[in-house]
């Protein structure tokens, strides 16, 4: 039983409120830059628009659903009371008034400055205040999280961590690492000029300060979808886990090179040296591997299960007695559809040469709603769908209208996307207020921009049956869900070798490549002068 479910309610029920605030911007958005949509007299409130989508969707939401899972895994894994709920509550309010301070610049035009901040635009002070509120929410259950399994290490001395729980800290770590590139450039360039206490900035620092956070961010967004593949979905249809080792390998390998990538984000800027390009392009490269381990565990924990339920006919018998009925295994196929086409598309983006032909055009906005809203999302959706009987006591009984939202927003994501990544091919740019499409050399792009925004209303929709759901869900007759367990392992381990139960030896290599990776591009330019440039301030008159 779940000991402190408000607590969890709680940041699943602001994630998915903020969630819901910003899907219906991002579908704004999508309509008036279609040709089904009119221009903006002012087309700075698209850029307000699209930052208060980005901040809300890049750190508050994907945070809170972190934090949240977070507490039910270290509750229902370890088996104890979550240690430190005062803290816990302390980090969620933080993160509320975090929120709050930044929103409310961005809706006043001061803050227009993308969630990448953008140097060297600059924006109001209290937006970034907000952000560092937000993350240093964030950080306190990162603490609570090692806290909470060193109290359960003694008290199991020698005992495997479980396998959810190993993955939960391993996500808080490589969070606590990631977010220190993004705090570096607010404390140390930003934030100074935001607060007049001077007037230029350093952009290309500044920039690869971000790029520290900017890719690795992703797979902190992963790790709960990661988390739910391994250990709810083999479950919930039924069958067991094909191998507790190459989940926590997997695991290990988000940790260690899922951080010294992110420049080849900086592909088209000239400050960064062609060398470093390389090598963060290379460990692009072997961030696929831990997902190419996990699409194949997965699958044969999926053939477990079908397997169990009778399907032995044929190599490929197994397929059709698969629950397709079961929304948690709609929800895995679709996300694994959505991985492999966001997962091509970004071996497309570590490449030097060909990510020029496709540098800041609509392909690079399709290839991370991909991944982020599609792959990620999806099983957000199917982790609060889980959990919800065990938070509120109550069954969700409408399984048909959960297949319906799944199916809507898998559809919806496709429709979306696709025409972003042809028209990107075309060379269409991103980020955008409006286009012309009176002017030949772009009108043929007309229709796929308007497939684009049919399928964000898709989305949007499938957004609002979801909330419906869950708000309905809240309501239904009280029944008993039992325990949160997790699936084990077809061979559960009586023993874990200390490199793949402890963290001491991954975090460290984690810290070393991303010195090595970033230590001496950021000193040099630190140390180079005449780089700054002035600040261009955001609503400024």
């Amino acid at each position: 039983m779940l000991a402190n479910r408000k607590l969890i309610l709680a940041h699943f029920w602001l994630a998915f409120a903020v969630f819901g605030i910003a899907l219906a911007l991002g579908a704004w958005q999508m309509f008036i830059r279609s040709p089904i949509g009119t221009w903006l007299s002012n087309p700075e409130l698209y850029y307000r628009s699209l930052t208060a989508h980005g901040t809300v969707m890049g750190y508050v939401f994907p945070t809170l659903v972190a934090m949240g899972f977070g507490y039910a895994i270290s509750e229902s894994a370890l088996e104890q009371r979550l240690v430190g709920v005062r803290w816990a509550w302390t980090g969620f309010w933080l993160i509320v008034a975090g929120s709050v301070m930044a929103v409310i610049p961005i809706a006043l035009g001061r803050a227009s400055v993308l969630y990448t901040f953008y140097p060297p635009l600059i924006g109001n002070v209290f937006y970034y205040l907000g952000v560092v509120l937000v993350v240093v929410g964030s950080w306190i259950w990162v603490a609570l999280m090692s806290v909470n399994l060193r109290v359960w290490r003694k008290a199991n001395p020698g005992a495997p961590v479980p396998l959810a729980m190993f993955a939960n800290v391993a996500g808080s770590y490589l969070w606590a690492w990631t977010a220190v590139g993004a705090a570096l450039e607010l404390l140390l360039q930003i934030i100074p000029v935001a607060a007049g206490l001077k007037s230029t900035i350093d952009a290309g620092l500044a920039r690869v300060f971000f790029s520290w956070t900017l890719h690795a961010i992703v797979y902190f967004w992963l790790m709960p979808t990661y988390i739910a593949y391994y250990t709810i979905v083999p479950r919930a249809i039924g069958g067991r886990v094909y191998s507790d080792t190459m989940a926590r390998i997997s695991f290990i390998l988000f940790l260690v090179v899922a951080m010294p990538i992110g420049m080849h984000h900086t592909f088209a800027d000239p400050q960064v040296g062609a060398g470093f390009k390389f090598i963060h392009s290379a460990f692009t490269a072997l961030v696929a591997l831990p997902t190419l381990l996990t699409v194949f565990t997965i699958c044969a924990s999926v053939e477990i299960a079908a397997r169990l339920r009778g399907g032995g006919r044929g190599l490929f018998g197994w397929i059709r007695a698969l629950p397709w009925d079961n929304p948690m295994m709609l929800a895995l196929a679709f996300s694994f559809v959505m991985l492999g086409f966001g997962g091509a598309g970004g071996l497309i983006n570590m490449s030097y040469q060909l990510d020029a032909s496709i540098h800041n055009t609509q392909w690079i906005t399709g290839h991370f709603h991909l991944i982020f809203g599609g792959a990620i999302v999806i099983m957000y959706f199917a982790i609060a769908y889980d959990l919800w009987p065990h938070l509120t006591g109550r069954e969700l009984i409408d399984l048909r209208l959960i297949r319906t939202q799944l199916w809507l927003w898998f559809v919806g994501m496709m429709v979306t996307t696709f025409p972003w990544h042809w028209v990107g091919i075309l060379g269409m740019p991103r980020r955008m207020a409006y286009f012309d499409f009176a002017d030949p050399a772009i009108a043929p792009q007309a229709l796929s921009v308007t497939l684009s925004a049919i399928g964000g209303f898709i989305l949007l929709t499938s957004g609002v049956v979801f909330l419906v759901i869950l708000a309905r869900g809240m309501r239904t007759p009280q029944a008993d869900a039992g325990p949160y367990r997790f699936a084990l392992a077809v061979h559960q381990p009586a023993t874990v070798p200390v490199a793949l139960n402890t963290y001491a030896l991954w975090v460290g290599l984690m810290i070393a490549l991303t010195l090595t990776n970033y230590g001496y591009p950021i000193l040099t330019l630190a140390l180079n002068e005449g780089t700054s440039v002035p600040a261009v301030y955001v609503g400024a008159q």
